[in-house]
């Protein structure tokens, strides 16, 4: 069985359909890393002219380290949010694009199966074997690629939780690092 001119061409047609699509997300995705951008510089901005106003009245020392604690807390916290921000657009367009992988090869497998199929019909007598060896390639080929795909799954899914542990980490430090330098205002 061959394919029609007619057919090539709603093949192309569907395959730039799906990469108009990715662009469009891909360039939404720019759109809200360049705002995320913008909007973190503003705020460091006005966080920061926050700071130096702080910090310039403290009348001693140990008010000096009593407002940088104070300060450096919260800038941690818009710190992890914002790495959390940038991972979930990155992660975002990598799980699209692997989607759209992922429905292009199992659309190519099956096309290809049917094209197998309709072929291994009109073989001559004798090829049995040689039909049946490919069948059981493009089998095993099919559970290669599942298995990769779920262990690839399982590794983003991963380091996701990761991201989010290193997060509350990250937070619970600077919390416990701004409890101390409260604790030495006090004593």
């Amino acid at each position: 069985m061959m394919l029609t001119p007619e057919q090539i061409v709603e093949v192309q047609k569907a395959n730039l359909d799906k990469l108009l699509g990715l662009s469009l997300k891909s360039f939404a995705h720019v759109e809200k890393a360049v705002e995320l951008n913008l909007n973190t510089v503003k705020i460091a901005l006005e966080d920061g002219v926050e700071a130096i106003k702080a910090l310039s009245a403290a009348k001693d020392v140990q008010d000096f380290v009593a407002v940088s604690s104070a300060v450096a807390q919260p800038l941690s916290e818009k710190a992890v949010a914002y790495g959390k921000n940038v991972y979930t657009l990155a992660s975002g367009i990598a799980s699209e694009a692997a989607q759209l992988v992922e429905e292009q090869v199992n659309e190519g497998n099956k096309k290809f199966v049917e094209l197998f199929e309709a072929a291994s019909k009109n073989a001559p007598a004798g090829s049995e074997g040689a039909i049946a060896l490919v069948k059981s390639a493009i089998t095993a080929a099919n559970s290669a690629y599942d298995s990769v795909s779920k262990a690839t799954k399982q590794a983003v899914e991963m380091a996701e939780a990761n991201v989010e542990a290193a997060s509350k980490a990250t937070l619970k430090a600077a919390t416990a690092a701004a409890s101390t330098a409260k604790g030495r205002k006090a004593a």
